[in-house]
């Protein structure tokens, strides 16, 4: 066993590149939209199938997935011009991991919520 301090303790340096991105491409909105990008889809239709978010959030979110190279926007020869989004390869590569974690999410939410009152529940009696 490696003593503390060694080369091979795990350390989650401020200056990691990691952070950065963790940050962008992981949050909620994030992930839903790339879960709802399963095929080309316009602005309106993807807002339509997140409830809650605003037009504002997604247009943010839509731009910064578009510069970490996750989705790719095409500009529609329509009239008036349409927008049309897509997942890259690289967006694409994230579709299982997100998967395994949605699901993840969906078969253990009973139990986080159990966790949750039980939290809530513990904390309210030591304030009273």
């Amino acid at each position: 066993m490696d003593a503390p301090g060694t080369d091979t303790d795990v350390v989650y340096r401020a200056d990691c590149p990691s952070r950065p991105i963790l940050d962008q491409i992981a949050d909620k909105w994030s992930m839903m939209v790339m879960t709802v990008l399963d095929r080309p889809r316009r602005f309106n239709e993807i807002k339509r199938r997140l409830e809650g978010v605003t037009q504002r959030v997604l247009t943010q979110t839509l731009r910064r997935l578009e510069r970490n190279g996750m989705i790719e926007r095409r500009v529609l020869p329509t009239s008036p011009v349409g927008v049309e989004y897509s997942l890259t390869p690289l967006g694409e590569s994230l579709r299982a991991p997100f998967g395994h974690l949605y699901d993840w999410t969906t078969s253990h939410a009973d139990e986080i919520q159990n966790c949750q009152q039980s939290y809530d529940q513990r904390r309210q009696a030591e304030r009273t």
